[in-house]
Formats: structure tokens, C-alpha cells, sequence
């Protein structure tokens, strides 16, 4: 079973390659945030690179307490445009040049237009290292005193629907920020170096004052460093957040950023070192102070790439960490006592779900005063449960356990192998499934059933789940089989790796199939013309064999909107769903949901979609990434917006004596000058052009026709 369940998930991997390519070229797109969080009680500015952004005109950000307003746009410009600046610069340096001779000093409007031009070419890159990052939008953001700590996702919204999310991040102590990159230059092979970003030295070394929250950005070949002083005694963790903001870089290997984080005490002796930390990309160090002094922390890529993309936030302070949990779940509506680890948890407390909290995943964190710690996933069920009980090493010594039941364990030492024993009939179909990777414990579980003799019916190591997102290495173990006869049967279960620990802990669930589904609603945000619709893709995962039909329809969908009902056939993984809108246009984003139903055994179950981002990794995984929510904007696709500056009008005797004596010397085709009188305007509008400037090229133009 699990062999064809493997297969199936390519053939998912191989329907996203192909079905959303189409859309995402359509769409507006931000490739990231920088810097990707702020500190509670500040304002602050943000940059966004992305490409389709024109006409962006504010942005959202999820949960409540942190608002954002545009401050500007830069548009991607062409070489025509570059030029036109460049000639219009040259002409106010040239008049200026003129009136100081004449000891006239140039008046305001003209130093700005001057700076203003300058400063745009001074952004230019004639060739980008990623053409999606060339658009770049400043935002201002401003995150209230009370506002909750921890991730959330931060979208533009356009004249034409809206971008995909990215995590922002709520922080819980100051905050400093490297100045935002510019835009990276294409690199040639073999001639790498000619792009590298070249700094002074005092910018490769920021001296901070811990706690802090220190973001940057990294080019090709660049290390950032940090020091800062540190007293003896202080327990310091320093982790860090790069991956986990831009899950996954198409175009990179392994595809994401894969920081590593290095520790030098004043005499320059490293003390610590990470790069991953237990499976986790991002790195994440705990060091205990042992005399007063200067540190310095560094951070850098492990094979030193770098661009725009390659976003990093690193806190340095003694804020609590939790770094496992046992047991990893419970019974929904049972009350639980959770064990924690990690760091500086003195007087921590940690919150359990609520008691009325439905079955599924939850995440769970820990208080300490006014500090909240990370984030861990926490598993409810309807199933019974236990502990396993040591030791259980071995089918002499077998857990004994009655069916259905979740087991939650450890693999406690290395080499250690759980097994539990279960009474079966013949004919009977069971289940055994670990959730471990999943809900953030390094086991790398391997999963094992053998008969009463020792003999082996089934073996499992990996089993894919493209629900979990985020996860590259699908380290759960899923088994299905088919008793042979009535009998004891022994379920084992151990460590791939061979490693074990108090942090490896897993939860087995050994039951009768419970044939479900969930579903992934593809993209995440839906662009819709005046009265139309749009079309989005649902993708299906199915479990435990089951192969029905599920209905799919918009769920309380708002006033205005409607859908048709869809069924996915059993032999399919995602179908296509409509959205219809009977508005003009909405003021602002508006929150749509899909449900998708099925009748399972006696009943009918019904799951809402969650929805999610196709992302590539690496040049051909695709992976779909939960979302917070599915975002719907219908726009009205005849709308201009106002001029923001209108040129004064000249006369044809105006015009005429701008104009140049030949008009064949400019070299201009007609066509060529309606793309020329585009480019004039925007630039005019951008406040790049001064008047008499355009004038004279738009009477250059307008004597071609």
C-alpha cells in the first residue's frame, strides 16, 4: 500500500508542474520581505521584491495589531528609459553648472529632480540576477504595543487582485536591520566575482547591544558579522529564522537559503558552531556565557551563495526556547500534562490546547512573563491512548496493546526498538502510522509487523505526505496489511539513523483503516474581473485506501459570490473549481472557503480546503504550502488611476517649435514611438521628467507620426 501511495504522490508533484504554471505567470508575485519582522510598539519600512506588482496599492497583514501602507513603488525600467533619465540628467547638471558660474544657486524642485534621478539609476540593473525580484514596493509598517508575538503573512494587493503570502514576524525584543541589498547582478560562470556586491569593510561588522533582533539580508560570498558584549552567567540563544521565510527558492540547491551561524569570543577563538539544527535548516545556537567580554556571532551561507532572497532575522537573547515536548499529542477533550525541554523554561508555563479544541494539530508555546517562547506542534485525537512502557525492546518483552489505540513513546537510547503486540483475525486490514517528523521530532522512524514466528509481513521507512508542506525528508513510517490468519502479531518500530534520545518522540497510531481525506485549495488568492470568476485548483490527499468521490462547493460564501458544485472522481487527485462574482469591484479583500464532502462508511465528512502556495524546490520538487487563508479581489479591468501629475497643455505653434527641423534623423519607426510616448509618460509621472523636458520629447515623438 504504501508503495502505491509513493507513486501517487508524484503523480501530484507532476499535475502541480504542469497546472499551475499558467497562472503563476499571470499573477502578482513578491519573491520576499525585507527586513521580514519588527519589534511590538515600532514602525518601520520594509522592502519587497517581486515582479506584476504595478499598481499595488496597499498590503495586509494577517492577525490582528500590525498595519501597512505603501510608501512607494519602483517598477522595472528598461534601457530606452535609463537613457532618457540619463539625458535629462545631463541636461540639469548642465544648468546648474551654468548658474553657478553665474553664482545663481538652482532652485529646490531642481536638486530634487536631480536626486530623485540619481537615485533611480542608481538602482537600475541592466541584467538581474532574478528578473522576479525587480520590481521592489516600501512599505511602512507599524506593529501596536499588545500586537501577539510570532509569525504571520504579509500579501500586496494590487489594481488586479493580490500577491502570495510571506511569513512577517512580530518580534519581542529590539531590532536592528541591515541596509536593504540592491537588486544582484547576473552571474557570468567563471566570472562570478564581476557581480559580487562590493562593501566597505565597516559594513560587514555591526556592533549590537543583546537582546536583539539583528536582520540582513546575504550577496554571494558575504559573511555578516555581530558583537556585541556579554556578561558571564547570561544563558544565550541564538536562533535563527532564513528558511523558514522563504520555505522553498526554485532556482537554488538545495532550495533554500542554509545559513550557518558561528560564535568568536574576543580573542577570536570560535566557541560555537551550527548549521542545522537536529533536522531543521536554520541553525540555532545555546551558549552559556563563562567570563564578561565581546563576541562575535557570524553568519553566512554554507557554500557562500546570496541574493535579494536570501533573508535571514537571528535573535540573540535569554528568552525561553522549547526544543521537544512529550508526549507529542493527546485524546481530544482529555486533560493533559506535557513535558518540555529546552532553554531558559524557569517558571515557564506551558499552555496546553484549549479543552473544547477539535482533533487535529495544534500549536502550543510556552509563557514566561512577558516573553512567549517558539511554537510546537501538538497532536489531538479521538482514539485512545498510552504510554509505552520499557522495556518493550524485543517481541519476548512486547508491549501488549488493544486495538484502536495511539501509542505516545520514545525511542530512548540508541538502537532502541519499540514493540507492541496486537491480537488479529485473518482477513483483517490494519494500520500502523508514526507521526513524528511531522510534529517536529527528529525520529526517523522505521516501522516493521512480523507474525508470531518472526516472520517479516511488512516493512516501511518513508512514507511521502505532501499536507506537511514544509517537510523535505518524509521520515514518518506508514504501513497497511492484510492479516493471514488469527494470531499475535508484533509491531516494531526503531530509528532509521540508529539514534534515540528523550527528544525522539513519536506517536503510533495501530488501528483499523479510517478511511479520510484533506484538500489544498491552489493558490491562495484569486484576482476576479467585474461579474466574472476564476478558476482554482483542488488537490485531494487521500488516506487509508480511501478512493470515493468527494463533492466540492463554496462554503457561506459572501454576499456576491457563488459556485458551482464539483466532484472529484476516486481515481483523481485534484480537480478544478469555479468562483463567480456578481460585483463590480470589493473595496478589499475578501475571505473565501471550499468544502469538499464524502460519504465514509455510514456518514457523510466534510473537510474544508486549506488553502496553499505551489512552490518549487530546486528546479523540479514542487511542494504546496499551507496558507492562512484563501483572498479573493475583484477589480473592475477598465479602471485607470487618476494622473498623479498631468503635463500643461501646449499649443500646435508650441509644439511645432519643439519639434526637431529632421524628423528622419531621430530614426524612430511609428511604432516604435508609441512605446516611446509610454515610456516618456510613466517616467513624467514618476516625477523623473521635468516639464520642459517631456515637452520637447513628446513634440520629438509626435513629429515621427
Amino acid at each position: 500500500m504504501s508503495r502505491v501511495f509513493r507513486f501517487s504522490m508524484l503523480g501530484l508533484a507532476g499535475l502541480l508542474a504542469t497546472a499551475l504554471h499558467a497562472q503563476a505567470q499571470q499573477t502578482a508575485y513578491i519573491g520576499y520581505v525585507y527586513p521580514a519582522g519588527g519589534q511590538r510598539g515600532t514602525t518601520f519600512q520594509i522592502q519587497l521584491g517581486g515582479q506584476r506588482m504595478y499598481g499595488v496599492d496597499d498590503a495586509v497583514v494577517s492577525g490582528e495589531g500590525v498595519t501597512a501602507k505603501v510608501v512607494q513603488y519602483y517598477r522595472k525600467l528598461s534601457n530606452q528609459e535609463v537613457q532618457i533619465m540619463r539625458e535629462q540628467l545631463k541636461g540639469l547638471t548642465r544648468e546648474v553648472a551654468k548658474g553657478e558660474k553665474a553664482k545663481k544657486k538652482p532652485d529646490q524642485a531642481t536638486k530634487e529632480m536631480i536626486a530623485r534621478i540619481q537615485k533611480r539609476i542608481g538602482m537600475w540593473v541592466n541584467r538581474p540576477a532574478v528578473v522576479a525580484h525587480a520590481e521592489l514596493t516600501l512599505l511602512e509598517v507599524t506593529i501596536a504595543p499588545d500586537a501577539e508575538p510570532g509569525p504571520r503573512e504579509i500579501r500586496l494587493v494590487t489594481q488586479r487582485g493580490m500577491t502570495n503570502p510571506l511569513p512577517f514576524h512580530v518580534g519581542q525584543v529590539p531590532e536592528v536591520a541591515r541596509k536593504p541589498m540592491k537588486i544582484c547582478l547576473f552571474q557570468v560562470l567563471g566570472k562570478e566575482h564581476l557581480a559580487q556586491r562590493k562593501r566597505p569593510a565597516e559594513e560587514e561588522e555591526a556592533q549590537v547591544t543583546v537582546p536583539c533582533t539583528m536582520n540582513g539580508q546575504i550577496a554571494s560570498g558575504e559573511v555578516n558579522r555581530y558583537r556585541f558584549e556579554a556578561k558571564k552567567g547570561q544563558r544565550l540563544v541564538m536562533s535563527t529564522f532564513a528558511r523558514q521565510l522563504i520555505p522553498y527558492i526554485a532556482d537554488a540547491v538545495p532550495g533554500w537559503f542554509q545559513p550557518v551561524l558561528t560564535l568568536h569570543d574576543a580573542n577570536g577563538k570560535e566557541v560555537a558552531y551550527n548549521d542545522d539544527f537536529r533536522f531543521h535548516p536554520d541553525p540555532t545556537i545555546y551558549y552559556e556565557v563563562p567570563e564578561d567580554g565581546e563576541y562575535v556571532l557570524s553568519i553566512n551561507d554554507a557554500i557562500y551563495r546570496g541574493r535579494e532572497d536570501f533573508v535571514y532575522r537571528v535573535t540573540v537573547s535569554e528568552m525561553p526556547l522549547v526544543t521537544s515536548i512529550f508526549p507529542l499529542g493527546g485524546r481530544a477533550g482529555e486533560p493533559v500534562s506535557i513535558e518540555m525541554n529546552g532553554w531558559n523554561l524557569e517558571k515557564a508555563q506551558l499552555a496546553p490546547p484549549p479543552k473544547n479544541a477539535p482533533p487535529g494539530v495544534h500549536l502550543i508555546a510556552a509563557h514566561k512573563g512577558k516573553f512567549v517562547s517558539n511554537r510546537l506542534p501538538f497532536a489531538l485525537d479521538t482514539l485512545p491512548e498510552c504510554l509505552d512502557q520499557e522495556s518493550n525492546d524485543d517481541a519476548v518483552h512486547a508491549q501488549k496493546v488493544e486495538l484502536p489505540i495511539i501509542v505516545n513513546g520514545r525511542v530512548d537510547r540508541r538502537d532502541d526498538w519499540d514493540v507492541f503486540a496486537i491480537e488479529g483475525r485473518a482477513g483483517e486490514t490494519i494500520v500502523a502510522e508514526v507521526h513524528a517528523r511531522r510534529l517536529d521530532s527528529p525520529v526517523d522512524s522505521m516501522l516493521k509487523i512480523t507474525d508470531a514466528t518472526g516472520k517479516l509481513l511488512a516493512l516501511n521507512d518513508d512514507c511521502m505526505d505532501v499536507s506537511s508542506g514544509l517537510n523535505t525528508h518524509h521520515a514518518d513510517s506508514y504501513l497497511m496489511i492484510e492479516l493471514p490468519a488469527d494470531g499475535t502479531y508484533f509491531v516494531h518500530l526503531g530509528d532509521t539513523a540508529r539514534a534515540g534520545g528523550p527528544e525522539y518522540a513519536y506517536r503510533l497510531r495501530i488501528s483499523a483503516p479510517r478511511p479520510d481525506f484533506e484538500l489544498r485549495v491552489v493558490p491562495s488568492s484569486a484576482g476576479m474581473r467585474s461579474k466574472s470568476g476564476a478558476s482554482l485548483n483542488v488537490y485531494a490527499i487521500r488516506k487509508d485506501g480511501f478512493d470515493g468521490p468527494i463533492k466540492l462547493q463554496l462554503k457561506d460564501a459572501p454576499e456576491g459570490f457563488t459556485s458551482w458544485a464539483v466532484t472529484l472522481p476516486g481515481d483523481k487527485e485534484m480537480v478544478k473549481v469555479g468562483v463567480k462574482t456578481s460585483l463590480a469591484r470589493t473595496a478589499e479583500p475578501v475571505t473565501l472557503a471550499f468544502e469538499g464532502s464524502a460519504a465514509i462508511g455510514q456518514g457523510e465528512v466534510a473537510h474544508e480546503a486549506v488553502p496553499a502556495e505551489d512552490r518549487m524546490q530546486a528546479f523540479l520538487w514542487r511542494h504546496l504550502v499551507p496558507a492562512e487563508n484563501l483572498q479573493a479581489l475583484v477589480y473592475n479591468p477598465t479602471y485607470q488611476p487618476a494622473s498623479k501629475r498631468v503635463a500643461p497643455e501646449l499649443s500646435e505653434e508650441e509644439m511645432a517649435k519643439l519639434a526637431p527641423a529632421d524628423p528622419t534623423a531621430l530614426r524612430f519607426s511609428k511604432k516604435q514611438v508609441v512605446g516611446r510616448l509610454r515610456q516618456l509618460k510613466a517616467l513624467y509621472e514618476e516625477w523623473l521628467l521635468t516639464d520642459a523636458f517631456y515637452a520637447r520629447k513628446v513634440a520629438e515623438c509626435e513629429s515621427v507620426r
